[in-house]
């Protein structure tokens, strides 16, 4: 960002990277210690773990339109660190839940607090750096969940049985407190799109239009972009939930540590993926056709999956998480290139489009269980690829995009 010096620029960069990851890890930690939680809470049946599972999918689903909201109103920096102030507190608390309800609503406001970190952080990242060299650390930072997501699947699993499931969650929960802090002290107060004037200014929006006199919610690209990947999105959380077990049965007979290595490849090669894609984007202007290209052809592959050697489902697990890892920044990416995108309008941008890709996606992984529960692991790796690829139709309607920013 203009009259920010490189060096805080690259330290702020390197507070939010960490916030992303951790912030990932605060997602995923809870999963490993559902036994021990229900043993806590007097055995709560495991028909309820889903609940805990989805509060914080919900929460984080319902703060991304407002996150943007705010953001507009009050800065980036501002509302990004409050919301990892908030996921912070929130994931510390629920090791203290006396009971299973105050455990689900302590979840779902960990995840309001990512709801409200994510789009205005990303965009904070994108205003550190001047267009044309924004792709490869938009990339990085969304490629830090990938990271996060792994570490908290797998040090969970690890200490659960040592320190208590409480001791983990408070380990997410202290680690971005102690991030929210460095990042009030380092990111410099004046990074990132500032509290827009208009928002001071220009009276309140007339009841009839509301909400949707604002540019990026009446953006046909910004609702495009989101529902062209809701397919993506649930395979994206499928792939890996699904894999472990498919590979454990009678298909292909796998012992747990395999299944679990080559089921984390379906994931962890994202983190490399979202750079590359970020600046392909950004320096090239054919993005519907990059985005189609490395959505499509490697959702082809995992038609190959049921026939290929435990080398060849490897590769296909690496290729896929590589490239949704691409698509993924490169949409992160395009937000202000769209017609009538401006700075202040990016996190909103960004917000409704994840919106979109969250509900969407949660949807297609309801679908794909129902599949694997009625028609077995036969059909799921086809029903994956139908909805990966169908709803990309609707990149049709996202504007060709030039290599200048929009402007209002």
């Amino acid at each position: 960002m203009a009259g920010l010096p490189r060096s805080a620029v690259s330290r702020s960069m390197v507070v939010l990277v960490a916030l992303r990851v951790v912030y990932a890890y605060n997602w995923f930690d809870i999963g490993p210690g559902l036994p021990l939680i229900a043993s806590t809470y007097h055995g709560v049946p495991a028909s309820q773990w889903g609940f805990l599972l989805a509060a914080f999918f919900a929460g984080a689903a319902m703060l991304q339109v407002p996150a943007g909201l705010l953001a507009r109103r009050h800065g980036t920096r501002t509302i990004s660190l409050v919301g990892a102030g908030l996921l912070g507190g929130s994931a510390l608390l629920c090791a203290l839940a006396p009971d299973f309800p105050v455990l689900l609503v302590l979840r779902f406001a960990s995840g309001a607090g990512a709801g409200l970190f994510f789009s205005p952080a990303i965009a904070l990242v994108a205003t550190l750096y001047p267009p044309g060299e924004r792709g490869i650390p938009v990339g990085a930072f969304s490629s830090a969940f990938a990271a996060g997501a792994g570490l908290g699947t797998f040090v969970p699993a690890l200490v659960d049985p040592i320190i208590g499931w409480q001791a983990s969650l408070a380990i997410g929960g202290g680690a971005m407190l102690v991030l929210f802090a460095l990042g009030g002290l380092v990111i410099p107060r004046g990074a990132g799109a500032p509290a827009t004037s208009k928002a001071k200014v220009s009276p309140s929006p007339s009841p009839r239009k509301g909400l949707l006199s604002l540019p990026a919610l009446r953006s046909r690209g910004v609702w495009a972009i989101g529902f062209a990947f809701v397919g993506l999105e649930g395979a994206s959380l499928s792939t890996s939930q699904f894999f472990v077990p498919y590979a454990e049965g009678p298909a292909l007979g796998w012992g747990p540590v395999l299944a679990g290595a080559v089921g984390a490849l379906f994931v962890t090669p994202s983190v490399f993926g979202g750079p590359l894609g970020g600046r392909l984007v950004e320096k090239f202007t054919n993005r519907r056709t990059q985005l189609f290209i490395f959505t499509a052809l490697p959702a082809l592959l995992l038609l190959l999956v049921p026939r290929s050697s435990v080398v060849g489902i490897a590769s296909i697990a690496t290729l896929f998480a590589f490239t949704f890892g691409m698509v993924y920044a490169m949409m992160y990416v395009i937000p202000p290139y769209l017609p009538g995108i401006d700075q202040e309008d990016t996190p909103l941008a960004i917000g409704l489009l994840n919106a979109v890709q969250l509900a969407g996606g949660a949807t297609v992984s309801a679908v794909v269980g129902w599949v694997v529960a009625t028609f077995g692991f036969a059909d799921l790796w086809t029903s994956m690829v139908l909805f990966i690829l169908v709803p990309l139709a609707f990149l049709l309607l996202v504007p060709v995009t030039g290599r200048s920013l929009s402007r209002p």
